[in-house]
């Protein structure tokens, strides 16, 4: 009974790329381990940008510094 759990930024990825994940994910156990999709399971965990850091940052500072000034 595979498990496979997925941690993403919450808000980078559309609900039909999820699916695709999903899909694509239990392929792979089905094709390479021979498990049946029935009994494979993926979950993928949206974490808030407040709650992921890189560089001594939140994302969401990070994206706030990426994205240009507006005038």
């Amino acid at each position: 009974m595979p498990y496979v759990k997925v941690e993403i930024a919450k808000g980078i990825a559309s609900v039909d790329q999820k699916r695709a994940v999903i899909r694509r994910m239990t392929e792979v156990l089905v094709e390479e381990l021979g498990r049946n999709p029935e009994y494979v399971f993926v979950v993928i965990d949206e974490v808030d940008t407040d709650n992921w850091g890189r560089k001594g940052l939140s994302l969401t500072d990070l994206w706030q510094q990426d994205k240009p000034d507006k005038p």
